[in-house]
Parts: structure tokens; C-alpha cells; sequence
């Protein structure tokens, strides 16, 4: 008998070895499998809570404070435990059951988020208790991403594997649109608003995740090691594709990276204020929205690695035609190019490092593959930052995006196996 999409998904403890082997047609709607739209829930309704969080934890700190380098503090808080703990999380991902994983992360997370409402409604804040609760809330995330990133190959049909991961792609996306608005809109009604309906999205995302097929325990050892815990390094060093892959986009961040300067652009080069900063910022967005809804329904099938090189071209050429336009339609076009040139290299970038990693092994190099994403954003905003500070805004973004498309010719040449890669969603050649 064929399986079908809604087979056997009445209970949550179906094994997902049986949902990758489901024959299904891979046109399916993804919404109809309903492991991958659970996941896809879970994902953005977490991330949104997240972007929520953060942003009203700034509000909030500076209306009590009026202090700038306390939000400084609270941009190192968040930022330390993704950098101290990433390895320990992609380790705690292999080595037990990444649905459980996320449940115990989302309790903290939930834990977290009721510290700040309570904190919130009291007559004075108390200011180290929202440093503690931010601490416990990056703590939870950093273990939480390399797991849900884990999970996500076992959550779908073969079939349908890269649309599904391009939906996982664009779960970000999407939440880092909504979240930071409607934190900002709902903040006007006081902050135990915000971390109220965060509370609510952590108890929908809690919820869809406990229903979640079981994944399989992992068979490996629990012991942790040093070799334990740098096996996503050593293995990522000698895979040739996936060392490209991840490097690749590493580098174009770091060059490319523009957000920081987007302020700078409106109101001194546009002259389009902080309501067209906005825009600016939310262009990136949409452009890698559209672009992944299209690749949710049009996986890429041929040419994956070429693809993921033009991807990256194109990010450079439209940071150097942001750059160097006076017009705001011009620059607001610029942008959501990029975001869709962003978006191909991503989805390309991690359906490699699903597919081409060991089931034993997903956890960890999902984490290294993390960790580079995230310092390649943090020192690609200190580049831009320092290099507008000698060099002016138009000639900091324009040599980056220079410097991007001049990476992608280096690649070429030193990641040949990348290039020969056609279909991300099949063992890429080593």
C-alpha cells in the first residue's frame, strides 16, 4: 500500500524512519505533511518570540536606564552563549533525543520569558534579573537551534526534503520579519504586553513540538570529549563541499554585510528618516521571502553548486548597486535582490549540511555551521562599522560586495567539488 502524506500521523510517537520513507508526491503541499508543518510552526512561532524578546528587552532597558552601554551589555549576554556553548549543544543534539531536547528548551525558554513579565509588572524593574533572564534565554536558544536544525531531515520525505528545508530557511525569515515589528507595535501597550504574548507563542511552539513524531535515540556514545565535541570540525575540514559551502558564506557575510550601515543610508544618503530605515531593513526580508516561497515549491534540481555561486554574485553586485544609488526605489530593488541572492546560497548552503552529514553527526556540524553564521554576522557588522568610519558608508558596502563577487572566483577554483554538485538534496561528491 502506498503511504500518503496523513498516513499514520494520528500519534506522536510514529518513528521517523517511516516518515523519510513515505512515498509521497513531491509536489505535495508541505502544509499537508504534517511532521514538516508541525516543525515549521515550532520554528517560527519560537524565532518570533525570540525577535519579540530581544527587541522589548532593549526598549525596556534603555526607558529604565537610559543607559547605552547597558544595552552593550545586553548584546553580550545574548552573545555569549552562543559562542561558549554552541559545540556543547550540537554535542547534547547527537547524543540524546532532539525532540526532548527541544521540549526541555523550550520549558527554560518559557521559564525565561515569565521572568520578564513578572519583573515587568513590578513598581521597579530589577535590572540584574533581566541580565539573568536574557542569559537563560540565549542559553536555551543556543541549544535549541542546532536541534530543531537536526531534526528537520527526519521530519520529511525524502521527496519533498529540499522544499522542506527551504521552508526551515524561510521559518527564519519570516519570523525575523514579524517579530521585530510586532514587538515594537505591542510595546506601545506596555512591555508585560509583549512578554505576555510571548508566553503564549512559547506554549503554541511547546505544544506543536510535543506532538512531533519521535525521532529515533541516537546510537552513539554519550560520553563527552574533547574529540567528541570538535568531531563536527574535523568532519566538516575533510568534506571538501561542505567546507566550501560553509566558508564560502562565512567570507561573503563578513564582506558583504550591510545591515549595520542601513541607518547611515537613510537619512543621510536617502534622505528617507527612520521610517525608511525601516524599509530598507524590511527589503532584505521580503526579497529572501519571495525567493524562498518560490524554492518551496521549485527545489533546486541541477547545478546546485553553480546556482549557490550565482546566488553569492548576486548578493555582491546588488550591495555595490545599493551602494551607489541616490534613488530609493533603485536601493530598495538593490535589497530585495540581495535577500534573494542570500537566500539561494542558504538554501543550497544548508540542505548540504543536512544531507551530506551522518544522522549521528547532524547535531554537531549544524552547530559549527551555526556558530560560523553567527560570528561572520557579528564581525561582519564591526567591518562595515570601522570601514564607513575611514572610508565613508558608499565606499564600505561597495568594496564588500566587491569583495564578495572576487570570493566566489576564488571558491571556483579551490572548491571544485562544489561546483559539480547538482542536487543539494542528494550525497553531494566529497
Amino acid at each position: 500500500m502506498k503511504d500518503t502524506p496523513n498516513s499514520g500521523i494520528g500519534s506522536s510517537d510514529i518513528s521517523s524512519s517511516d516518515i523519510r520513507s513515505w512515498d509521497v508526491d513531491p509536489a505535495t503541499p508541505l502544509y499537508r505533511i504534517r511532521p514538516v508543518a508541525l516543525l515549521f510552526s515550532t520554528r517560527v512561532l519560537s524565532n518570533i518570540s525570540n525577535h519579540m524578546v530581544a527587541v522589548t528587552v532593549g526598549y525596556q532597558l534603555y526607558d529604565l536606564t537610559e543607559s547605552a552601554s547597558l544595552l552593550g551589555l545586553i548584546g553580550l549576554a545574548q552573545f555569549l552563549p552562543p559562542l561558549v556553548l554552541m559545540l556543547f549543544a550540537g554535542q547534547a543534539s547527537d547524543r540524546f533525543n532532539r525532540r526532548s531536547v527541544l521540549r526541555v528548551c523550550y520549558v527554560i525558554e518559557l521559564c525565561a520569558t515569565l521572568g520578564f513579565l513578572s519583573i515587568s509588572l513590578m513598581p521597579a524593574p530589577n535590572i540584574p534579573a533581566i541580565f539573568c533572564f536574557v542569559f537563560m534565554y540565549a542559553t536555551a536558544r543556543t541549544f535549541e537551534l542546532p536541534a530543531t536544525a537536526a531534526l528537520m531531515p527526519l521530519m520529511a520525505p525524502r521527496a519533498v526534503l529540499g522544499r522542506a528545508i527551504a521552508a526551515h530557511v524561510t521559518a527564519g525569515k519570516l519570523s525575523m520579519l514579524i517579530g521585530p515589528s510586532l514587538g515594537g507595535m505591542l510595546y506601545l501597550f506596555g512591555p508585560y504586553v509583549v512578554y505576555g504574548a510571548c508566553v503564549i507563542t512559547i506554549v503554541i511552539a511547546s505544544t506543536a513540538c510535543r506532538i512531533l513524531p519521535k525521532p529515533p535515540d541516537p546510537m552513539g556514545d554519550r560520553r563527552m570529549s574533547l574529540g567528541t565535541l570538535t568531531a563536527g570540525f574535523r568532519f566538516m575540514w575533510r568534506n571538501e563541499v561542505l567546507l566550501g559551502a560553509v566558508t564560502l558564506d562565512l567570507v561573503a557575510t563578513l564582506f558583504g554585510g550591510i545591515q549595520a550601515l542601513l541607518p547611515i543610508f537613510a537619512r543621510d544618503i536617502l534622505d528617507i528618516g527612520p521610517l525608511g530605515a525601516g524599509v530598507l531593513r524590511s527589503s532584505v526580508a521580503i526579497g529572501a521571502l519571495v525567493t524562498a516561497g518560490i524554492l518551496s515549491r521549485l527545489p533546486i534540481t541541477r547545478h546546485a553548486g553553480l546556482i549557490m555561486y550565482g546566488g553569492v554574485i548576486v548578493y555582491g553586485a546588488m550591495a555595490i548597486v545599493f551602494a551607489l544609488s541616490t534613488n530609493v526605489i533603485l536601493s530598495v530593488l538593490a535589497l530585495m535582490f540581495l535577500g534573494a541572492g542570500d537566500m539561494v546560497s542558504a538554501v543550497v548552503r544548508q540542505t548540504l549540511v543536512q544531507v551530506t552529514t551522518p544522522d549521528d553527526m547532524r547535531g554537531r556540524v549544524s552547530a559549527v555551521s551555526s556558530l560560523f553564521t553567527s560570528v561572520s554576522d557579528q564581525l561582519g557588522w564591526f567591518r562595515a562599522g570601522m570601514m564607513a568610519a575611514l572610508l565613508g558608508p558608499i565606499g564600505s558596502v561597495a568594496i564588500g560586495g566587491a569583495a564578495a563577487i572576487v570570493t566566489v572566483f576564488i571558491w571556483n577554483r579551490r572548491f571544485t567539488s562544489l561546483r559539480r554538485v547538482q542536487r543539494p538534496d542528494e550525497s553531494a561528491p566529497k
